[in-house]
């Protein structure tokens, strides 16, 4: 069969399965994107860009531009190529296998570091449940180094064992829970728009004796402005996880962009009327004051304003908004990993799945692993803004050469062209393409430079110095077996065509 490696597990045994519906996609891109993205980054990003102050709802609005744009470059891409680990899939096909590999390799680093912070933040919202419904002694024990690596470990773990179980166990998961995350991310928006500053100056006063300014003003920076968009444009990371799937989607020319679509726009949606809700609520003066010393969280601060019994339900969506990111994710990430197994860059054993769940274990497995590890780096460092800034970097330079692939589709590969269900003239697709692009690019630009700026205590604190280490060993590993596959005249071949589905 061409493009199959002899030696590959899914050569002759089980294949993945074309399960998964246009609800399973969409459920899978929504809880990817939310979680951190909703309840943390808007309110941190005061510490991580100081001077941003009044101007994050702002700031979330250029931020959607280059995102929407990916997004446009991802549905083409995918309706044109269907297939499992979709952003190597499409790079490798259209620009080369060499340039398809190492973004994609960086996105499975990041999205994999992404895994472990958020498994690493979700152990202070349980610690605030418990907290709240009147267990202080479990609430401070949660947080002791050892117990929240630990809970942080299982969370990992349990829904390794979910993807495991195959795409039906996955769905049952999923979808109840995005349901509840969405129910409970309603009454932050509901709870948000009912009170103002002053009810909130007025609690924090009844309650911490502290004053709140609300007079100051901030000023208009626009360094600070677009660096904080560069921050924010991470909320809008996680609709990849949907291409990824694209060997297990039910009718994937159709539902691969619908669900994008569908995604993206409800999710960016969302994401506007929950942090407006906030800052409607919540003094930008007090979070940016507050960030710069502790971490915050929407329901953290919202706590002030409601009772007991519904600061219970909107710290408890939150954290089910943060799980949410861990199935999802570890769903692409694992899949990029089957994709290059599939082609021969990684080890055959790779490509192995299971015969009973048709779930690709060992890639599982090995992304769960990495994900483990940044959970140690992450309490090592003390900050997780270093996960972020990392993924944020792969990101950018993924979804560049992702615009890069649909300006280049119809010239280079007219075969692929022909399948695309959107945007059907070349010359629109060129203009979208080198438009996303464009400005990825300077976005990549300006988190580099802010990167390379801070004062930081030492080189491996640099989200770009890490990133070139990453790519590095990218080079090394795609290097070592291009060598041995170019005396295959069949094993190169492959790279020029479509997996069997």
């Amino acid at each position: 069969m061409p493009g199959v490696d002899p030696n590959s597990a899914t050569a002759s045994g089980p294949r993945l399965s074309r399960q998964m519906g246009l609800l399973g996609l969409t459920a899978t891109g929504v809880c990817a994107m939310m979680g951190a993205a909703i309840n943390v980054i808007p309110l941190m990003v005061q510490r991580s860009v100081p001077g941003i102050g009044p101007w994050v709802l702002p700031s979330y609005l250029c931020a959607v531009v280059p995102a929407l744009l990916a997004a446009f470059a991802y549905a083409i891409l995918a309706s044109a190529m269907p297939r499992a680990g979709g952003s190597y899939i499409y790079a490798s096909r259209v620009l080369h296998p060499y340039l398809g590999f190492v973004a994609s390799f960086s996105q499975w680093f990041g999205l994999s570091i992404a895994m472990g912070v958020v498994a690493y933040l979700v152990v202070p919202f349980v610690r605030d449940v418990a907290a709240s419904t009147g267990f202080p002694g479990l609430a401070e024990t949660l947080m002791t180094g050892p117990i929240r690596v630990g809970v942080a470990l299982a969370f990992i773990w349990i829904f390794t064992c979910v993807n495991l179980l195959g795409l039906k166990i996955y769905e049952r998961t999923l979808v109840p829970l995005m349901i509840v995350m969405f129910a409970c991310g309603s009454v932050v928006i509901f709870s948000g728009f009912s009170f103002d500053h002053a009810d909130f100056a007025a609690s924090v006063l009844a309650r911490d004796g502290v004053t709140i300014d609300l007079t100051t003003r901030g000023r208009f920076d626009p360094t600070a402005f677009i660096a904080a968009s560069v921050i924010l444009f991470s909320s809008f990371i996680g609709f990849d996880s949907i291409a990824q799937a694209g060997g297990e989607a039910k009718r994937p020319s159709r539902n691969l962009p619908l669900a994008i679509a569908i995604t993206i726009l409800t999710v960016g949606t969302f994401y506007f009327l929950f942090t407006a809700a906030v800052y409607h609520a919540v003094p930008w003066q007090y979070v940016a004051e507050r960030a710069a010393t502790e971490d915050l969280t929407a329901p953290g601060l919202l706590g002030y304003l409601l009772s007991p019994g519904w600061t219970v339900v909107i710290v408890a969506g939150a954290a089910i908004a943060l799980i949410n990111d861990l199935p999802a994710m570890l769903l692409g990430v694992s899949r990029l990993m089957f994709a290059w197994a599939e082609d021969g860059i990684f080890p055959s054993f790779v490509t192995a799945i299971s015969e009973r769940h048709r779930a690709p274990y060992v890639a599982i497995m090995l992304s769960s692993g990495m994900a483990s590890v940044a959970i140690f780096g992450c309490h090592m460092a003390g900050d997780f803004f270093l996960g972020v800034d990392l993924l944020v970097t792969s990101m950018l330079v993924n979804f560049m050469l992702m615009c890069l692939s649909v300006a280049l589709l119809s010239r280079r590969r007219p075969d692929l062209a022909a399948g695309a269900q959107l945007i059907d003239k070349p010359g629109l697709r060129l203009g979208v393409g080198l438009c996303g692009a464009s400005l990825l690019l300077i976005y990549l630009v300006v988190h580099v430079v802010k990167d390379l700026a801070a004062e930081l205590p030492a080189w491996y604190y640099h989200s770009t110095w890490l990133w070139v280490v990453v790519m590095a060993i990218a080079t090394t590993i795609f290097l070592n077996k291009w060598m041995r596959l170019r005396r295959q005249p069949d094993a190169i071949r492959r790279f020029h065509e479509l997996p069997p589905q």
